[in-house]
């Protein structure tokens, strides 16, 4: 999150040993906190048209949302940590005797809110402002001279869990705290090639900034705040929205999409990627990750960087927005990086997505096998659409997926395919409606998808339902399929494979998808919108795709940090449940097929120098995550940093030595030789996605050829007799 401001409050016992202080030896940093107190700034009030919408909300939470949830004691207590939380995650700011005073709001605010009183929000966000105003012009104050002072010769670390820590008993315990984050900062970008000269500045450019931002912030920032602290215990998609951000709703996906195509969330003082609209600018270039923090953003390739931690993310996404074909340049701390010091830099030309982009498309894999080669088709669907305008106009020819997908079906045909890989990978879904049109390509007739909402009334979507219960039945293909995901398969995407799955039409092969099963309403308020969770979807087997996600039948290593990516990932989630399955046809048995199939998967995954290479990534990663502190002693810093990139370079020259290509003497080398020939940089990138893909293949021909060998020994007893032996 964005960080907001507080004038100091002194208490009068805190005046009086100030005082105290003073009378012996009065320093500049007690001069600077006494000359703050009395330059506060006015406290932030509510508005009656505030009142009316606390009430509005707080009655549309209990009565609309899917998990009838009451606003009682308990849930206000959860609101309370909820908000301080919110305001001061990093516990950089209030200190413990604040929390303390706080309690007396612990189990009134649900009292409070139904009746449209915002005292106790208002009240903690002024106190929060007067610290973090105080603190921050502290900091920039004295940075200069703490910067210069910076001894990194000594042992000292600097904790990233701030999960387990309390708040500062104390201010100058907090004064230490600030003094070990600063220097943190300050070896960070020291270690990133920040010329020496230029480290305090740009540090007092930050801080100065989000200072200058905070004071910015006025009674609809505070109430959007402390109403998404309560609306987000319901569940992370059921959100406030100010008049501001109703005009520009869901700005972090729909005005990010104008510039290259991600999808931005805060996170702490970091606006980071949560995923990359499929062929969007960024999913192209290839180099942006989900997880990947921006810490700077510059405006053509010789534009000058702009720092951006801390700053606000519609700022943010205004920054990297800009006109299709001009060129924007991000800094990144990547998903994988051990510390902050590791950064990269990536260029990237803004576009907009095209829906011809995000089309369905074919291509042809050639697997091996011991008597030749197969043929299978591959149809990528990077997202479920629909031109609505061109259907609703009457034309013949509108585009959809589903369109799109029978056209290709039946183009792959004719070419002589064995069978289909429905790639499914990075689409975060799309139509409701193409889902279960897509479907209907698939299976005869039967419901796709169960929907109950918050009145736990339940409807069914599919292909050929009929009031009278009557099908109609339709030709669909009938040939050998699987489905590969990813975990960034979400919604739609969802939908399709759980129905395969659950018909057991196909395989599914990958990674545990998203876990978005949930449905959101826009609600008119009297101030802004309620964006809420009423309904939930579930697969025809009764199962929700919440939070679970579909698991696959077949699983690859995980690309993706599960604890940073996903539905799972996100507080207060709604957890995965069943309901009544539907009945519906079996169109094979599986479960005779997929003990075998998994265990050719394994010898050759076992074998695979790409599927090595990708285990080890997934290792070196969760190593990187279990780091509990950085080392504040620049040697120290250097040699972990330095032990990364070993590791690094042992998993990519094991990759290559397992191939036979040349190996590295430095990871470096790798992005030259991309940069120096931009057809290998294709190629590798193709590699490290296509392995997946070439794999998914595999095991369409491991099915055919099982069932092949299994007809035979059906229809030939001597055969049978023989194995038998």
């Amino acid at each position: 999150m964005s960080f907001f401001t507080h004038p100091f409050a002194f208490q009068s016992s805190a005046l009086a040993s100030i005082r105290a202080f003073m009378a012996t030896r009065l320093t500049a940093s007690v001069l600077l906190l006494l000359a703050l107190s009395t330059h506060a700034q006015a406290a932030i009030e509510y508005s009656r048209e505030q009142r009316e919408t606390a009430i509005e909300l707080v009655k549309q939470l209990q009565e609309r949302h899917y998990s009838t949830l009451e606003y009682d004691d308990q849930l206000s207590s959860q609101h309370l940590d909820a908000y301080i939380d919110k305001l001061d995650r990093g516990k950089m700011f209030f200190i413990a005797a604040d929390i303390a005073e706080f309690e007396q709001y612990r189990t009134v605010m649900d009292d409070q809110l139904s009746n449209g009183t915002l005292d106790a929000g208002f009240a903690i966000f002024n106190r929060f402002q007067e610290r973090l105003e105080a603190r921050l012009e502290k900091v920039i104050a004295e940075l200069p001279d703490a910067v210069a002072a910076m001894d990194f010769t000594k042992d000292e670390a600097y904790v990233l869990d701030i999960d387990e820590r309390p708040f500062a008993a104390t201010l100058e315990e907090q004064d230490e705290r600030w003094r070990k984050q600063i220097k943190n900062q300050v070896l960070s970008l020291k270690l990133a090639d920040k010329p020496q000269d230029e480290i305090a500045p740009t540090l007092v450019k930050r801080y100065s900034n989000q200072l200058s931002r905070v004071q910015k912030y006025n009674n609809q920032d505070v109430f959007q705040i402390y109403a998404n602290a309560l609306t987000e215990l319901y569940d992370p998609h059921t959100n406030y929205l100010s008049p501001r951000r109703s005009e520009n709703f869901n700005i972090n996906m729909r005005l990010s999409l104008e510039g290259i195509g991600a999808v931005l969330q805060t996170e702490d003082e970091y606006t980071k990627v949560a995923r990359l609209v499929a062929k969007g600018p960024a999913d192209k270039q290839g180099e942006l990750q989900p997880s990947d923090r921006i810490v700077g953003v510059a405006q053509g390739e010789d534009g000058k960087m702009e720092d951006v931690i801390g700053w606000r993310l519609d700022e943010v996404v205004e920054l990297i927005r800009g006109p299709k074909g001009s060129t924007v340049v991000l800094e990144v701390i990547p998903a994988k990086a051990k510390t902050t010091d590791q950064r990269k830099t990536i260029t990237i030309v803004r576009n907009q997505v095209k829906l011809e982009e995000q089309s369905a498309q074919k291509k042809i894999l050639e697997v091996p096998t011991g008597d030749g080669v197969i043929k299978v088709g591959v149809i990528d669907i990077p997202a479920f659409y629909i031109d609505f305008d061109a259907m609703r106009r009457g034309e013949k020819d509108y585009r959809s997926t589903t369109r799109d997908v029978r056209k290709l079906l039946g183009e792959l045909q004719e070419e002589g395919v064995a069978g289909i890989v429905v790639d499914l990978r990075n689409n975060g879904g799309g139509s409701l409606q193409e889902a279960n049109e897509l479907t209907g390509l698939f299976i005869e007739y039967g419901p796709t998808v169960q929907i109950r909402h918050a009145s736990r009334r339940v409807w069914r979507d599919g292909k050929n339902i009929w009031p009278d219960g009557k099908r109609l039945k339709s030709d669909y293909y009938e040939g050998p399929m699987v489905v590969l995901v990813n975990r960034l398969s979400a919604s739609a995407s969802e939908i399709f494979a759980g129905a395969i799955q659950d018909y057991q039409r196909g395989i599914i092969v990958g990674d545990r998808s998203f876990g978005k099963g949930t449905v959101q309403t826009l609600i008119p308020l009297t101030e802004g919108q309620l964006k809420i969770t009423e309904s939930k979807f579930y697969r025809i087997s009764g199962e929700s795709t919440q939070h679970r996600g579909v698991l696959p039948d077949v699983e690859f290593p995980t690309l993706y940090n599960t604890e940073e990516v996903g539905e799972s990932a996100l507080d207060h989630a709604l957890k995965w449940d069943q309901i009544n399955p539907v009945r519906h046809r079996n169109y094979d048995d599986l479960s005779t097929v997929l003990p075998v199939i998994n265990q050719q998967f394994q010898l050759r995954s076992e074998r695979n120098p790409d599927f090595i290479y990708l285990e080890d990534q997934v290792a070196l990663a969760e190593e990187a995550r279990s780091l509990k502190s950085l080392p504040l002693n620049e040697k120290a810093r250097i040699a972990l940093r330095d032990d990364q990139e070993a590791k690094v370079l042992g998993i990519e020259n094991k990759r290559r030595k397992a191939k036979g290509e040349a190996l590295l003497t430095a990871i470096e080398d790798a992005q030259q030789d991309e940069d120096d020939d931009p057809a290998l940089e294709e190629e590798q990138t193709d590699i490290k996605d296509d392995v997946l893909l070439l794999e998914a293949g595999n095991i369409l021909v491991d099915v055919l050829l099982l069932k092949q060998e299994r007809f035979a020994v059906h229809n030939n007893p001597t055969t049978t007799s023989a194995i038998a032996n």
